[in-house]
């Protein structure tokens, strides 16, 4: 099968027109099995904090830049300045192109991330996040403990807890934000600093903040109050876990449904007590996330309903095998 036939296949139910463009530029490190690729999502506009991301990292990255047909040449041209001007850039990060007239096709965008990782693990983050903490080393040194086990037989989905400034313009830039849990406590205190998305809480809620914060050093601690619209940032093994559902088109669902299906098939998130991301603050498209929310949620809501569904005839049917 060619490649052109076999990506026709794996995202024929996403919006056509569309190319995938597998590495159209690859990094030269060849990285170990076991480590941890950040999967992510790059359009025009956030050129410059995907090069901080991959500044800050300095791991593999595999990451989805979507091209507009209308704006090719000039975004071709602007993502060939940044990846031979990042000096990290050529070293760790793989770039995919999504050929399409069609703006956000997040599921879409995320999946080809994950399809074209070299890891054993991903995290799908959103690329307008500082990595605060080590969390990649702290995890790679736990792959022998019980945490480590249950993530490498793909049970596991370990959630790194996000934050935002209260005041968006403190959020602007990442050399003031916090890079250990002492200093996010006393911000967070100081009410400079909340969970991430605070006005929308069945996000982020299940994290449990008030238990993070009194976490002891060291400690990862298992989601017990799970929701539907929970939409952390994971970790958790590339290959197992159910893919992210391509019929989310915009804002809203479509991050929380990749999750939801994720939790259905048997998967447990559990969240690293001594490691956090913060926001970068960046205007939003109001209206448009006003309008795709309110599609989405009807399409989130036929789409619970028909996983659910799919997982219930699934266990009858493996309960009556001989």
């Amino acid at each position: 099968m060619s490649e052109e036939l076999f990506l026709s296949k794996a995202f024929s139910q996403s919006m056509h027109p569309l190319k995938v463009v597998p590495y159209y530029y690859r990094a030269s490190r060849t990285f170990e099995q076991n480590d941890i690729t950040i999967t992510t999502l790059v359009t025009f506009n956030r050129f410059k904090v995907f090069s901080e991301l991959v500044t800050h990292y300095q791991g593999p990255i595999s990451a989805t830049v979507h091209v507009k047909p209308s704006a090719t040449h000039a975004l071709l041209d602007a993502l060939h300045d940044l990846y031979t001007s990042t000096p990290a850039m050529s070293t760790y990060v793989d770039i995919h192109l999504v050929l399409t007239p069609f703006d956000r096709q997040l599921n879409t965008w995320r999946n080809t991330a994950r399809l074209f990782a070299r890891t054993e693990f991903v995290m799908m983050l959103d690329v307008d996040f500082a990595i605060c903490t080590n969390f990649r080393f702290a995890i790679r040194a736990s792959l022998d403990a019980k945490i480590g086990r249950i993530l490498k037989e793909g049970h596991a989905a370990l959630v790194v807890p996000a934050f935002e400034y209260v005041k968006q313009q403190d959020g602007l830039d990442q050399k003031y934000f916090p890079r250990d849990k002492q200093t996010l406590l006393s911000l967070v205190k100081a009410k400079k600093i909340d969970m991430f998305h605070r006005t929308w809480a069945p996000g982020h809620n299940s994290t449990d903040y008030p238990r993070f914060y009194s976490a002891a050093p060291g400690e990862v601690y298992k989601v017990t109050q799970y929701h539907p619209a929970y939409e952390p940032y994971v970790i958790f093994r590339k290959e197992g876990p159910p893919w992210c559902d391509e019929r989310f088109i915009g804002y809203g669902g479509n991050k929380a449904a990749c999750l939801y299906e994720m939790y259905l098939s048997g998967m447990s998130f559990y969240v690293l007590a001594d490691h956090f991301l913060v926001h970068q603050s960046h205007p939003y498209e109001e209206e448009a996330r006003k309008l795709e929310r309110k599609s989405n949620r009807k399409i989130y809501q036929d789409f619970k309903e028909e996983v659910c569904l799919r997982f219930v005839l699934r266990l009858i049917s493996t309960a009556h095998r001989p």
